[in-house]
């Protein structure tokens, strides 16, 4: 389990990518709810992007604001990492975009009138204001699959989950400062 990870109830959500022992595969903060919830309380899980779910996980990265995001350097977590790294980089979609092309090349110039971030996953789960509501990292991955005009993995995917520990290693010692408002 995370708990060997997470120093305290405080810097819970800057470590929330840790390797879940019964999946043997690095877990969300938002699959660590789940998996607490099933496993401990025999609780059904909540669905992806639900509100009780997003609540809670802002609930959580709130006692971590203003924390520096520290990744695990646990060993077993190196090749989830790497593909999660070789994902940023690939080029997928009609557009033939990958989101290196986006977030390091072309980070502070504007796309549809609004600014490129460089792509650190400091803020989640976020209230954005084109949702008009509170979403997870994984909802606006997604939403740049759809961007490029590339298939979403569907929530939960491993894909998207290396994905999200590559962000949060290339943040590290970045401020928790969820939950955050963006565009």
């Amino acid at each position: 389990m995370c708990r060997r990870y997470t120093r305290s109830k405080r810097d819970s959500a800057s470590r929330s990518n840790c390797v879940d022992a019964t999946l043997a595969r690095p877990v969300t903060l938002g699959e660590r709810i789940n998996g607490c919830r099933a496993r401990r309380q025999k609780a059904e899980a909540w669905r992806p992007e639900s509100a009780e779910l997003l609540a809670l996980e802002a609930y959580v990265a709130l006692q971590s604001r203003g924390l520096p995001i520290a990744p695990p350097d646990d060993p077993r977590l190196a090749p989830f990492r790497a593909r999660g790294e070789a994902r940023y980089r690939q080029r997928i979609g009609q557009l033939d975009l990958a989101c290196a092309q986006c977030h390091d090349d072309h980070a502070g110039k504007r796309l549809g009138g609004s600014p490129i971030p460089q792509g650190h996953p400091t803020g989640y789960p976020v209230y954005r204001l084109e949702w008009q509501a509170l979403g997870s990292l994984q909802r606006r991955l997604r939403g740049c699959y759809g961007g490029v005009r590339a298939e979403p993995p569907p929530y939960g995917a491993i894909d998207l989950v290396e994905l999200e520990l590559y962000l949060a290693t290339r943040a590290a010692g970045m401020k928790v400062e969820s939950p955050a408002v963006r565009p």
